[in-house]
């Protein structure tokens, strides 16, 4: 596969697999939020009961005599009802630090493997391809990439351009050199 080609279908591999662990996060944080149904239902319930109680209560104590005394049952109801909301709410505010808290931590592993293995190699290659692309240009920097081409390339791909590779290079063969430079081009994905 050419290196260009190799390069493009690398480069959009990556892009998939973070787009695929973003993905992943969104979803799991979707899930984890309906978690938080519960809790406003708790919620809802335990407010409109206290509500109720303490408007019951408040009613209650306005009975003459006893008013007071009955008042006070109402009361402790009311407050339970209340720590039941309460106790809703604690619920709805857990699923919402967790509905972003593990999704980031499933997404940190993959994207810091991108960021940290994927991300300098690819640095790398720009640098050594514009490098080259801009060595390509004069008769020196062609000499600079044969050069290259005949000291990092394999040993069989040099063998098809000249079976005494290294003597025409020595020679100065412009034809040598030009396929030498061209060979090296190639190997960074560049024409």
């Amino acid at each position: 596969m050419p290196a260009f080609v190799r390069q493009v279908v690398t480069d959009l591999l990556v892009v998939a697999w973070v787009y695929g662990w973003i993905k992943a996060g969104l979803w799991l944080r979707d899930l984890i939020e309906k978690l938080a149904v519960p809790g406003q239902k708790m919620e809802g319930a335990g407010q409109g009961l206290a509500d109720n109680l303490t408007d019951a209560g408040d009613k209650v104590g306005r009975v003459p005599i006893a008013g007071d005394e009955l008042t006070a049952p109402f009361a402790r109801a009311a407050e339970a009802a209340q720590g039941l909301a309460n106790a809703g709410r604690d619920q709805q505010d857990l699923v919402a630090d967790l509905s972003w808290a593990l999704p980031l931590a499933l997404v940190a592993g993959p994207i810091a493997l991108v960021l940290l293995v994927w991300l300098p190699l690819r640095v790398r290659w720009i640098r050594r391809a514009g490098s080259a692309a801009s060595a390509r240009g004069s008769i020196a920097g062609r000499d600079l990439l044969a050069l290259r081409a005949l000291t990092g390339q394999p040993v069989r791909r040099l063998a098809k351009l000249d079976p005494d590779v290294a003597g025409a290079w020595r020679r100065g063969d412009e034809k040598t050199l030009d396929a030498l430079a061209a060979l090296e081009l190639r190997s960074l994905g560049l024409k």
